[in-house]
């Protein structure tokens, strides 16, 4: 198959540069951005110097003002259906910017007393800050029309790895101290932000100059505005931020922040340390003490530390499935305290999971840049591995020990070479991992990343391992064609106990694109395939797992998007002996099976997500005796949000894992998980929430190991959290569980009942936080 390319008329040579020359401009026009300056102003601004959605007399010429956002989604380039103005100044101790946003159709604005960081279901203002002027990293700080904060540090260049290409790049675990308000007019709405200096690291000088990025989102519209332009079809923002100046002699001059904490608890929980002889343990109302610490260092580094940290306050997990799978599932973290900054330990492969430091008395963390360098050292221990075994166990009440370091160097064009080491010691054993990445952006759309590292371990029981692990990972981000692609290989030998790799020995080759059509009109916005594959074998050349799942994507107004799977395939190979002893060859499990997702909210009142696979399936935990069984598998998950009154928020989650078998028809396992959650915000500060999960596993024991369990778990917990680091919490979580009475041990865990169910653990605590700044 060839192509041929004719050009009819006319040729000549100074019409072909006059077009070239055409194009080099138009490209430097497009990509040339404003530079704003800044003006100091004496008196701090108000709402009520804007009332008529202007400034008033008092503010009027003292402040900077920016107009002509531009719309990236839903069409970009496109010019917005309401007008946005922002005015901006700053005095000795904050930034200030004034959101004036114009609605021709202000009763269709989404607004809501909601909790704090929860905003992205209303309309939002936000404003970027680039601090060191490097299009590397900056702060970013949104509000709805309430003025509900939402604050993160954006790291430009993250590959997706499956989020949302608008959100990769944001770190949402930060939470600074900062100041917002705002209401509903008849014209519109108002939102002034303050953002103390004090709650920023950049360069010491006298004169700064910070990249600089408004944003506008209405999502009745699905409308994302942006001053100064910031294009999709340009991998990046602030590559195309505008630049602020006037910013001088402005210091966080000393930084130093105390968060002491007082926590009074009780509990009752099984103790299953020694399996042959559980008992109940219980702790009446006992107080305790913990200490959170921040130092600036040279306005650039920020050194935290942490002594007995207590995260009760923390929600419990997202419901996922965990039975009927072949390697462990990926949990996030969620504890501030290892999240705050994690973005300085990120690397292509996850050498840095904290979820790993389980049960920590004490944790150091020291990140910051100078110049083009930037650091990360983490450190910890942990007493949960001490905790678990029982109290004959010669490493009873033993500590493991985490030891992480990371630095990068920026080059050019937004591109990072880095190095990372990290340690953990446990029982007279290490484990200890080290290698160098580099993230590389080719041009405007395309970038490259990746990471070779190798691992030395030595177990407690005195054998060892060793190997290298690599990955690759090429990425093409544009309006229209998304490519994700890469290769990764870890050897039999390669371990990381700081990070998250759950399967080794394997090569693994993965593809994830798509290709829109973007009519972009009154309803259809887009349209156009998509495709994940992905090829994984071992290192004796054995394929493990070949997969394939083409769909069509549909996107419409007010975030409603459809993706149908009509065919998906999945060739599953298990080994014997490293998958299943019974096996005696390599058994292929091929799954032909579809698929359908989705989501919308095309309703102000509630927001509805689902995703549903049928096909073959094979039951990975088969009864004594027998081997796993290709048989039919149907996976779903369905959400249902209301916002309910302006101040009540509820989400309901329903989960489903079904297996049986092809020939006989019988139902191997089922799972199903349902969660709700309610949310009433009474004021900004104050809120409750109660969770309420049920989680049941019916299985059939001719076919499956797994134990039938039920279980029910309700959370309570009422927050007043006056700002980051300043709170008071009450709570209460309950749990109960089929288990039989006597706490029988059996080879699975306790032995279980078919209806009777028992509390089987609870806890009551009080937790008071302050954040002292000086």
């Amino acid at each position: 198959m060839h192509f041929t390319l004719q050009i009819k008329g006319k040729f000549s040579l100074r019409a072909l540069l006059a077009a070239f020359a055409a194009l080099a401009l138009a490209s430097l026009a497009f990509a040339a951005a404003p530079t704003i300056q800044i003006p100091r102003i004496e008196t701090p601004p108000s709402l009520s110097d804007f009332e008529d959605m202007k400034p008033g007399v008092r503010v009027a010429g003292q402040m900077a003002k920016v107009t002509g956002f531009i719309a990236r989604e839903p069409a970009d380039g496109a010019a917005p259906t309401q007008n946005t103005d922002v005015y901006l100044a700053y005095d000795q101790h904050n930034l200030y910017a004034v959101f004036v946003c114009f609605d021709q159709e202000p009763e269709k604005i989404r607004a809501r007393m909601t909790r704090r960081e929860d905003i992205f279901s209303d309309d939002s203002v936000e404003i970027m800050v680039d601090t060191f002027h490097d299009a590397r990293r900056a702060y970013a700080f949104a509000a709805n029309p309430f003025g509900i904060q939402w604050d993160a540090l954006w790291t430009e260049g993250s590959i997706r790895n499956n989020t949302p290409a608008d959100f990769s790049g944001f770190d949402p675990s930060f939470d600074t101290v900062w100041r917002s308000e705002g209401h509903l007019t008849k014209s519109g709405y108002l939102v002034l932000m303050a953002i103390p200096f004090k709650s920023l690291r950049f360069p010491n000088s006298d004169e700064q100059e910070w990249g600089l990025i408004l944003n506008r989102a209405i999502p009745r519209t699905n409308e994302n505005l942006f001053w100064p332009r910031i294009s999709i079809r340009i991998q990046g923002r602030f590559n195309q931020a505008a630049t602020a100046t006037g910013l001088e002699h402005v210091s966080p001059s000393r930084n130093i922040q105390l968060i002491p904490y007082g926590l009074f608890r009780g509990f009752r929980d099984i103790d299953q340390r020694d399996p042959n002889s559980p008992f109940f343990e219980s702790r009446r109302f006992k107080p305790d003490v913990g200490l959170d610490s921040k130092f600036i260092l040279h306005d650039s580094f920020v050194l935290d530390s942490t002594i007995n940290p207590d995260f009760s306050q923390v929600e419990s997990d997202q419901p996922q499935i965990t039975v009927n799978q072949r390697f462990e599932v990926f949990f996030p973290e969620k504890r501030p305290f290892f999240l705050e900054n994690s973005n300085y330990f990120t690397t292509p492969i996850n050498l840095v999971f904290t979820r790993r430091i389980a049960h920590p008395e004490f944790g150091l963390r020291l990140t910051g840049k100078a110049g083009p360098w930037a650091v990360g050292v983490l450190a910890s221990d942990d007493r949960a591995p001490g905790e678990r075994v029982p109290p004959s166990d010669p490493h009873s009440g033993d500590r493991a020990t985490f030891a992480i370091g990371r630095i990068s160097r920026d080059i050019l064009d937004q591109s990072t070479i880095g190095a990372i080491f990290t340690d953990r010691e446990f029982g007279g054993g290490y484990n200890r991992v080290g290698g160098a990445d580099a993230n590389i952006k080719l041009n405007q759309n395309w970038r490259v990343q990746g990471q070779a590292v190798t691992s030395s371990t030595l177990n407690s029981d005195g054998t060892s391992s060793a190997g290298p692990g690599y990955k690759i990972d090429l990425e093409r981000s544009g309006r229209k064609f998304n490519l994700q692609s890469l290769y990764l290989d870890y050897s039999p030998g390669f371990v990381t106990e700081t990070g998250f790799v759950n399967h080794v020995d394997i090569r693994e080759q993965e593809i994830v694109a798509s290709y829109y059509f973007r009519p972009e009109g009154k309803f259809l916005i887009s349209w156009g395939p998509t495709l994940q594959q992905f090829n994984i074998w071992d290192h004796q050349g054995t394929g493990i797992d070949y997969f394939v799942y083409p769909g069509l994507r549909v996107d419409m107004t007010r975030g409603t998007f459809v993706n149908f799977h009509p065919y998906g395939y999945d060739d599953i190979r298990l080994r014997p002996v490293l998958d299943y002893a019974g096996l005696t060859r390599v058994t292929a499990y091929p799954q032909p099976f579809w698929g359908i997702e989705g989501g919308t909210s095309w309703f102000k009142q509630f927001d509805v997500a689902w995703f549903f696979v049928s096909g073959g399936g094979a039951n990975y935990n088969p009864a004594a005796g027998r081997v796993p069984l290709i048989g039919h598998e149907d996976q779903g998950n369905f959400t249902l949000t209301f916002h309910a009154s302006g101040r009540l928020r509820i989400d309901n989650t329903y989960l489903l894992e079904h297996i049986r078998e092809r020939a006989s028809h019988l139902t191997a396992v089922t799972n199903h998980i349902v969660r709700s959650g309610w949310n009433y915000q009474f004021t900004r500060e104050l809120s409750a929430r109660v969770i309420l999960q049920y989680n049941s596993v019916l299985s059939n024991p001719l076919l499956s190991s797994l134990s039938p369990t039920k279980n029910f778990n309700a959370d309570f917990l009422i927050t007043y959290l006056v700002h980051p680091g300043t709170a008071i919490y009450v709570g209460y979580n309950s749990n109960l569980q089929n288990l039989d009475r006597r706490l029988v041990p059996t080879a699975t865990g306790l032995l279980t009942t078919r209806d009777d169910f028992m509390n089987d653990s609870r806890q009551f605590f009080v937790k008071v936080s302050y954040l002292l700044r000086f």
